[in-house]
């Protein structure tokens, strides 16, 4: 991977050589969710997006995907500079409002106004075009990472929230075997679906632009020949856009007017497997949010965990499918329990949060109060029980660990002068009605020495301050607890 001054010298080479255009400023962007690298060059006349990508097949993809959908007169970046390596290349500048920005404001105030909506209705319109134009005589050949959406592709969105999400939230239980076969006999269900259109595959709000009140769209590099539900799905259930459902049923009417243009839809079951489709992609993107949220450790991305998961709840009574899912509706069932440990903590009564976590795997967490701050102790300075065969699969949970601590006298020293200093701020917080505190307990692998003083200092303040809210998170063992009077 190039490093930023070749980036940058490789921009100006390919403005210099297909534009003969002065560059008067060129600005790095803020980073995306991928690994792609963008800048903004401002050059006398207009301002283009530079895009660096060290992967060459994804980059491909995109270029292709351009040029076929430009032809069809899809409303697409022009792509005017590419350099011999693919690795760099210059596209016109769509701006930076997308419907997201639209649909943040509308969730603000509580209200779709009628400029959004039509905005909505706009692109999918658009999104049927590309569907059915942008599908004919497409060369997927070059789509990445597989000319189709497959069986494969539907096991592995599954398999990305069994290993993902269930598999990280443990009070949740469930027969592995038995949950591999309910996801194999949806894979064929789905399978059934007509799939002879393009697959835009990551069709939401932050992906299209809003420029001079027209829609333009970008990260199509993943499309492949699929079904026609997938997209549609993705743009009404982008689970942080709230769509009321009276809303997302109006809109779901308006893509099946513009299709019938094209299609019967009772010709091709689009009902029929609809919902097996919403299921899928909210699997996938609690799939998503896990791994970008617990392994990668991208807080946002956690915060957006309780959306996905009222969408579930809310879809687990519809499904119908023409077999037996038992083990999948064992774990439907059970979700609704594990949603309160997801939601953001707004209370009347103060609530403090006491995390346990790992220097090494993760570092320190974020507040997701909102509040900002907070106490982060380190607790490596004291005597390590994880030097020691015996206590290296147990955690500060076991009584083994704690009676390994609690003999040594700068042990209770910590506990005495951290408990301390945060009861301190507890009164204090009281006094003048603040609603949240952060305090975290670091050691090197969040297994032993934080764990044992997250769990001693979380039910102190429970037994000295009853009446607030105390919630405990052992972050590397991802497990919770609150302790609370009602």
């Amino acid at each position: 991977m190039k490093n930023k001054q070749e980036i940058k010298e490789n921009i100006i080479k390919l403005m210099n050589n297909d534009l003969s255009e002065k560059i008067v400023d060129i600005k790095m962007l803020p980073a995306s969710g991928s690994s792609r690298v963008y800048y903004r060059i401002q050059t006398e006349d207009k301002t283009y997006i530079a895009t660096y990508n060290s992967n060459i097949e994804e980059n491909i993809a995109f270029l292709v995907f351009s040029k076929h959908f430009s032809k069809a007169n899809l409303p697409v970046p022009e792509i005017v500079s590419v350099n011999d390596e693919k690795d760099c290349y210059i596209q016109s500048d769509l701006g930076d409002t997308s419907l997201f920005n639209y649909v943040q404001n509308c969730v603000k105030n509580n209200l779709y106004d009628n400029a959004t909506i039509e905005l909505y209705k706009q692109s999918i319109s658009n999104l049927v075009d590309f569907q059915i134009k942008g599908n004919k005589d497409l060369d997927y050949s070059v789509a990445f990472p597989a000319p189709s959406f497959n069986r494969n592709s539907v096991i592995d969105d599954l398999n990305y929230f069994k290993y993902y999400f269930l598999k990280v939230n443990d009070e949740i239980n469930f027969n592995e075997s038995r949950l591999n076969t309910d996801f194999q006999n949806i894979a064929d269900f789905i399978m059934e679906a007509p799939a002879d259109f393009f697959m835009y595959r990551d069709f939401q709000s932050r992906n299209i632009m809003i420029k001079d009140n027209k829609t333009y769209f970008i990260d199509y590099q993943g499309g492949r020949k699929g079904p026609l539900q997938y997209d549609i799905i993705s743009l009404l259930y982008q689970v942080k856009a709230q769509l009321p459902n009276a809303l997302r049923l109006e809109l779901l009417d308006h893509y099946k007017n513009e299709l019938s243009k094209y299609v019967n839809t009772e010709e091709i079951s689009f009902d029929k497997y609809y919902n097996a489709f919403i299921l899928l992609r909210l699997l996938q993107v609690l799939g998503a949010y896990g791994f970008r949220g617990f392994i990668q450790k991208k807080q946002h991305f956690i915060e957006s965990i309780p959306f996905a998961l009222n969408e579930l709840i809310a879809l687990k009574d519809s499904l119908h499918f023409p077999f037996e899912t038992n083990e999948l509706t064992n774990i439907l069932n059970q979700i609704e329990k594990i949603l309160p440990k997801y939601q953001p903590a707004e209370n009347e009564k103060l609530t403090v949060v006491v995390n346990s976590f790992s220097f090494k795997n993760g570092g320190i967490p974020e507040d997701r109060s909102g509040n900002g701050g907070g106490f982060v102790f380190d607790c490596r300075a004291l005597p390590n029980p994880g030097r020691y065969e015996e206590y290296k699969k147990l955690t500060g949970q076991d009584s083994e660990v704690q009676d390994y601590l609690n003999q040594y006298p700068e042990v209770h020293h910590f506990i005495e002068l951290t408990q301390s200093i945060v009861s301190q701020s507890v009164d204090n917080y009281l006094e003048r009605n603040f609603k949240n505190l952060f305090v975290n307990f670091g050691c090197t692998g969040g297994q032993h020495r934080s764990v044992f003083f997250a769990e001693t200092t979380a039910k102190a303040l429970h037994q000295k301050y009853p009446h607030i809210k105390v919630v405990l998170n052992h972050l590397v063992q991802n497990k919770y607890y609150v302790y609370e009077n009602k």
